[in-house]
């Protein structure tokens, strides 16, 4: 709050979290476009349970900031039926766990719409989802179920990992004019602030983000474990490792060419993600490697990530999820071959 009355009197960009930066990109696009709305559990006179939409309902009334029932199936079907019919909905499914009842309407309806009438209609609509574990919470609120939907033709899965990323690409995102499914990393919502001007320049979506160089070993990772993914990158370079630090950003469509034209430079590769191992999203950056780049391996790809068992509650959470230790040592097998 003090960063945002600085930058007011100094008329500069504040300091902003992630979760800030979802609102002002939410207000913005709502300022400038009236089909806009945004709908879901507690989103208007609470602002939400991370309080991502806080202040947008007085802001713009309680016609375009819709407190729905407790209802995830009630919530995607009046999503697509908005956005089949020119309007531009923001839907929150409050937790991860939670979008299971909305499977129907995405997959089914949202995905195909396009599709299905043969470009006659589209389905403009986002919807937003609190992702992933580390923050003390039960498991139906701590999951990273990313590719489940990244299996699903017609979605765009798109997950920021810090506030100017989480600000670009959601007003991207609302201006897509097919359905996204935008996950939002919960457990650094308001871990570090960045400096976000709200001009409304959108970042590009289905790109890979290059966040630091290196020669000797890629890491490709996304969402929360971008943290951890740098930090093993500065330990790594303390003993001499210069490690490529990519961040996915949009898992759906894949810009697999970024990834590999790291690894013919570092002629290896680890993964990192907060999902179970088998049949995560890391499997199938892994086996594009396989097909795509065997030649400029010089060591078996890497995935270090979350186990394949539910995440367990608070007192274990953080032994599930990948850390900087296990980054590190990950990555030193892989330049240890050559």
């Amino acid at each position: 709050m003090a960063d945002q009355k600085i930058a007011a009197a100094t008329n500069a960009p504040a300091a902003i979290t992630l979760i800030e930066a979802i609102t002002q990109a939410l207000a913005y696009e709502m300022r400038h476009d009236d089909s806009v709305v945004v709908l879901g559990e507690d989103v208007g006179v609470n602002g939400g349970v991370f309080r991502a939409t806080a202040g947008l309902s007085a802001m713009f009334g309680t016609e375009r900031v819709l407190d729905t029932p407790l209802d995830e199936t009630t919530i995607a079907g009046l999503t697509v039926g908005m956005a089949s019919q020119g309007m531009k909905p923001v839907a929150e499914a409050q937790f991860d766990g939670f979008m299971y009842p909305m499977v129907d309407f995405i997959v089914c309806h949202a995905a195909r719409m396009r599709y299905r009438t043969r470009g006659r209609l589209s389905c403009p609509m986002v919807l937003r989802v609190p992702w992933g574990g580390g923050i003390r919470a039960p498991e139906h609120h701590s999951e990273a179920n990313e590719s489940i939907f990244t299996n699903v033709p017609g979605l765009r899965v798109v997950m920021p990992s810090s506030p100017a990323r989480a600000y670009g690409m959601l007003l991207a995102a609302i201006r897509e004019p097919d359905p996204v499914v935008f996950f939002e990393p919960k457990r650094i919502y308001r871990q570090y602030k960045e400096v976000v001007a709200d001009d409304g320049e959108a970042l590009p979506l289905d790109v890979c983000y290059v966040l630091r160089d290196g020669r000797d070993v890629t890491l490709v990772t996304w969402g929360a474990q971008v943290k951890e993914t740098l930090e093993a990158a500065d330990a790594l370079a303390k003993e001499g490792i210069q490690a490529e630090v990519i961040d996915v950003a949009t898992l759906k469509p894949l810009d697999f060419a970024t990834i590999a034209e790291s690894v013919s430079k570092t002629g290896r590769c680890v993964i990192v993600h907060e999902a179970a191992k088998t049949a995560g999203f890391g499997a199938e950056i892994a086996a594009r490697l396989a097909e795509e780049s065997m030649y400029d391996l010089v060591a078996p790809v890497e995935r270090v990530t979350g186990y394949d068992t539910h995440i367990p509650l608070f007192r274990l959470e953080m032994k599930y999820l990948p850390s900087v230790d296990k980054i590190v040592a990950a990555a030193k097998r892989a330049v240890a071959q050559s």
